[in-house]
This record gives C-alpha cells, sequence and structure tokens, in this order.
C-alpha cells in the first residue's frame, strides 16, 4: 500500500455503469467520486463550439477558458468561465465526438494532468474512465474492470433515457455500443483494455446493488 497512489480506479466499455456505481462506491465510502469522462465531455464541447479538430488547437482553446474542478460533498462539480456545464456536456453532440476528441493524445495529457492534480489536492478518491488503472494511475490502490454484455449495456442505455427497449431498438444499440468499445480498444494512446491486476466485474446478471457491494467487498479486503 506504500508505493500506491490513493485512487479506486473503475474502467470499463461504454454504458457499463462505472459513473453510477463510482459514485455509490464513493458515497458509502465517505469519498470524492472523481468523473473523468466529464473532462473529455468539456474538452469535446469547447472543441465542438470553436469549430476545432486540430489536438494542440483544442488544448490551446481550453488554455483560454477558467475550468474549475471543485469537491461537492461527494462529487464534483465542473465549471467552464463561472458556469457549470451539466447538462451541456452530455448533449448528443458531444455524445456523437466525444470519442474522436477523447483518442487525442494532447487532449489525454491535459485530462490526465487535471486528474492527477485532483488526487494530490484531495487524497483519496474513486475515479471511472477507461484508462484509469492502465494510464492515469497504474498504481491505483484498487483496480476494477466493470464490464457486461453489450445487449445488457444497451437495456440500461436505453432504459436510462427513456425509450423502449424492444429487440430491434436493443440491438441497434448494442450494435452502436460495440463499435464504440472498438474504437476505444484500437486508439493508439491509453486504448480500452483491463489492466492485469484488474479484478473483473461483469454486471450482465448482478443488479446494481450487488455490483456495488462486490466493489466495497474489494476495498475491504485490499
Amino acid at each position: 500500500m506504500n508505493n500506491t497512489m490513493p485512487v479506486i480506479a473503475i474502467d470499463g466499455p461504454a454504458a457499463s455503469g462505472k459513473s453510477s456505481t463510482a459514485r455509490a462506491v464513493a458515497e458509502r465510502l465517505g469519498l470524492v467520486h472523481l468523473d473523468s469522462g466529464a473532462l473529455y465531455r468539456l474538452a469535446t464541447m469547447v472543441a465542438l463550439r470553436s469549430r476545432l479538430r486540430d489536438p494542440d488547437e483544442i488544448v490551446a482553446a481550453l488554455g483560454q477558458h477558467d475550468i474549475r474542478l471543485a469537491r461537492a460533498g461527494n462529487a464534483t462539480e465542473l465549471s467552464l468561465d463561472g458556469a457549470p456545464v451539466e447538462p451541456d456536456i452530455r448533449s448528443p453532440a458531444v455524445n456523437a465526438a466525444v470519442s474522436e476528441i477523447a483518442a487525442m493524445a494532447a487532449v489525454r495529457t491535459w485530462v490526465n494532468s487535471r486528474l492527477r492534480a485532483a488526487v494530490r489536492d484531495w487524497g483519496r478518491v474513486v475515479m471511472d474512465g477507461r484508462d484509469i488503472g492502465t494510464d492515469v494511475f497504474p498504481d491505483a490502490e484498487l483496480k476494477v474492470f466493470l464490464t457486461a454484455s453489450a445487449e445488457e449495456r444497451a437495456r440500461r442505455r436505453l432504459r436510462q433515457v427513456g425509450r423502449d427497449t424492444d429487440p430491434d431498438a436493443v440491438a441497434m444499440e448494442a450494435g452502436e455500443l460495440a463499435e464504440r468499445d472498438r474504437r476505444d480498444a484500437a486508439r493508439a494512446v491509453a486504448p480500452l483494455r483491463q489492466a492485469e491486476d484488474a479484478k473483473l466485474l461483469d454486471t450482465t446478471e448482478l443488479s446494481f446493488e450487488q455490483q456495488v457491494a462486490t466493489i466495497l467487498g474489494w476495498v475491504a479486503a485490499d
């Protein structure tokens, strides 16, 4: 433990429930939940508003704004020039572009520096993403790779946004998620993958409470 970072890292593919699970784990442990994806979404929003595609230009544009990541109880609040960025960073336009922007090395360096600074300032946190345990904090105290079948992830995503979960809708959403998985796993910089020392948690057949309890048990046993 002396050589580890005070981070409980929860990685996994799109729509695997990383953020909601990490949030619940943080609340149960009295820690802060840090959603790394929010920073990538903010970078994407800035890129779209400025109509930028070049990584260095996107990072330069980010540097022209006052971007703050603050603790808010067990959660974090992200603001741009004094204004909260939710729900704008969850828009369909951002959803469609965030995978491309997040694959840019310069953008990932910018995000990672913010995440590491937060841990230095705040101490122990629960953090979710796609490369927290492999690239950002390879020395995290606990690494979890959270996943589920593409079909189950599709059902959860559709229910989350209030859409029908008929077989055709599930199949279409599952196909989109599988393509997102492929892009994330194939990118040259910090690809989506399970760290060798991460604990695999397949939640296809688990309830939300069961998956949270499993991670809490791993924390207690660590």
